[in-house]
């Protein structure tokens, strides 16, 4: 199969954007990187290093960056950081991008699916990661092209369901032999 255009996947920590992503590039075929992971590659540096040393504000201008840098290549799955929405300039990119694939999830499924919170500072305090994705809800909705209710699924159902609708939107494609 082959994609007509990038595939941005959203959505808050927890939601499995990475795991549905290469989970759907196995099956497909297609290529698929998760941001985070491209940028600390690119810059030789974790996320919460580049948050210590450069701050939010900082880090979001690499994120910005890197969304633009992998939005111009050849067509793939991206899995995007929960905070990539928060600024104007990568909602933009990724409305101009290409497919934008919100996979929602509460806080509360979410922290469930996340065995070690020590990595994921936001989820030492529920309530506080309870609020963060209530307020990141609106601008999630607004880039997304199509959302997946995420509640009490499996990577695979989930990753079957997003094939589906990205055959239907003529995204994902039979590649011609």
């Amino acid at each position: 199969m082959e994609l007509a255009r990038p595939v941005f996947f959203v959505g808050f920590m927890g939601a499995g954007k990475t795991s549905v992503a290469r989970r759907l590039a196995r099956s497909c075929s297609v290529a698929s990187v998760d941001m985070d992971t491209y940028l600390e590659r690119r810059e030789g540096k974790r996320v919460k290093e580049i948050f210590a040393e450069s701050g939010e504000e900082g880090f979001r201008a690499v994120e910005t960056d890197v969304l633009a840098e992998l939005a111009a290549k050849e067509p793939l799955l991206v899995s995007c950081g929960g905070g990539v929405i928060l600024r104007e300039e990568n909602r933009a990119i990724l409305a101009e991008g290409g497919f934008v694939v919100y996979l929602r999830v509460t806080a509360d499924e979410a922290a469930s699916r996340i065995s070690d919170t020590s990595s994921r500072p936001l989820f030492q305090d529920l309530e506080a990661a309870r609020a963060r994705c209530e307020e990141r809800l609106p601008l999630y909705e607004a880039v997304a092209d199509v959302t997946v209710d995420t509640a009490g699924k499996g990577v695979a159902a989930i990753a079957r369901e997003v094939q589906r609708l990205l055959e239907k939107e003529g995204i994902l494609c039979r590649r011609p032999r």
